[in-house]
């Protein structure tokens, strides 16, 4: 545990830089456009090359050094984030520079993840791996937590180009970290080796074919993407929501809630050591999310809006845990990079859609519906309130429907319902 330890650490302090840079633009974004649509590019190009690299990123994964590609996806991230900081500072930064070094830093991404998965697998026996992966939840909640405040607070003081900087800095913690420990080697059988001559694209495939052989991983792979695609639109159009009726600062505590429910989640899983049922745990709380977005949408208000962040990322972690435990137990450790790129590019592939749709259900469909003389003002709108931000808000109640419905489908599938009793373990 104490390799794994030494690498949380620095991804630790490298979450918590991009945080601070992910809050910063988006505010100056959507600031500095007023378009929902603009905003909601942004997480396009965030998701879109990290689902078109993930299946050739694993093979290399599998085929080289782990923390090398961890320690390189760092580097190529930090370069990009320098840019942005050049630019910025030249007066020459735009919406498009902005998205072309966030693609950039989403391709490497799509590296650092699988490497990291695989190395806790490597690294972390059997018995711990939920306390492994509650940790890496705990990462991400901390992240979540301290980002959005501390952001706040450094755009009035350093402004995003000091934001940037700190960014950049953190990146050089995370590989100093890396380059203090060591990864043991796969034992590779003759039957790997001769695979190694084939294509990327064959290799790709091995992981695919394996999870589609199971049918129980494959339903959970089907449910984590539909998941993935409601709550995603969700958190895009949060900031819009609350910035239709309260300021950027109400934005920062509503999402530092968000991020005191992903530390206390992550904390329960972590010290727990998992849940008797992953699976179970998995639907309870995407039902619970489903719950949190629609509560959300009830009404214009911080501390409402704030709860539901509370009850819907408190169980982020959970749900995000116990799917990964569930993959890393039933997969071989040879296949895993290749596996985990597939696990990771199924919850991001339906992300470029949300991030394209969420703009055009907000800003074409839904408001105009919640607008004085729209067609729900005198209906809906007397339980919800008519006006800017109120179609986000019915939306959001449409979204938490939808998701606690799929919920209940994804539980009458008895393959996903009993995943971790008919699929014996891969590893030891």
């Amino acid at each position: 545990m104490s390799a794994f330890l030494m690498i949380w650490s620095g991804q630790l302090v490298s979450l918590i830089g991009s945080g601070l840079t992910s809050f910063a633009l988006g505010v100056w974004l959507y600031q500095n456009t007023g378009s929902t649509t603009l905003f909601s590019l942004f997480y396009l190009f965030v998701t879109l090359p990290f689902t078109l690299a993930s299946p050739i990123a694993g093979v290399l994964v599998d085929r080289w050094d782990r923390r090398l590609v961890m320690i390189l996806s760092d580097t190529g991230a930090a370069l990009c984030t320098g840019a942005i900081a050049f630019f910025l500072y030249n007066n020459h930064l735009n919406i498009w520079l902005i998205y072309l070094a966030t693609a950039l830093i989403s391709t490497f991404g799509a590296f650092q993840l699988p490497a990291y998965l695989a190395a806790t697998t490597q690294l972390v026996p059997k018995q711990s791996l939920e306390r492994a992966n509650g940790l890496i939840q705990l990462a991400d909640a901390a992240s979540n937590l301290i980002a959005p405040i501390l952001a706040g607070y450094l755009l009035g003081m350093i402004k995003l180009s000091g934001i940037i900087l700190l960014d950049f800095a953190s990146f050089f913690v995370s590989m100093l970290t890396l380059s203090v420990i060591s990864i043991p080697k796969l034992k590779t059988s003759n039957d790997e080796t001769n695979k190694k001559k084939s294509t990327l694209i064959q290799e790709a495939l091995d992981g695919w074919h394996y999870i589609a052989s199971r049918r129980g991983l494959l339903g959970l792979l089907v449910y984590m993407m539909c998941n993935n695609f409601i709550i995603y639109i969700a958190i895009i159009l949060l900031t819009p929501l609350v910035l239709s009726f309260a300021s950027a600062e109400n934005l920062g505590m509503i999402t530092s809630m968000g991020g005191v429910g992903m530390l206390l989640g992550s904390l329960l899983f972590s010290l727990k050591g998992g849940l008797q049922s992953q699976i179970k745990a998995l639907f309870t709380f995407v039902f619970l999310g489903g719950l949190s977005i629609l509560i959300a949408g009830l009404r214009s208000s911080v501390l409402l809006i704030g709860f539901a962040s509370f009850l819907g990322f408190f169980g982020i972690p959970i749900i995000n845990s116990a799917s990964r435990v569930i993959f890393q137990k039933k997969s071989p450790l040879h296949l895993q990079g290749r596996i985990f790129s597939f696990y990771q590019t199924s919850e991001t592939l339906a992300l470029p859609l949300a991030a394209i749709l969420a703009g055009i259900l907000a800003d074409r469909i839904f408001e105009p519906l919640m607008v004085q003389d729209g067609l729900f003002a005198n209906s809906i709108g007397q339980f919800i309130g008519i006006g800017k931000g109120r179609g986000i808000g019915l939306l959001f109640i449409c979204l938490g429907l939808l998701l606690m419905l799929t919920t209940v489908l994804a539980y009458c599938y008895r393959p996903l319902r009993l995943v971790e009793k008919e699929l014996p373990d891969a590893i030891n």
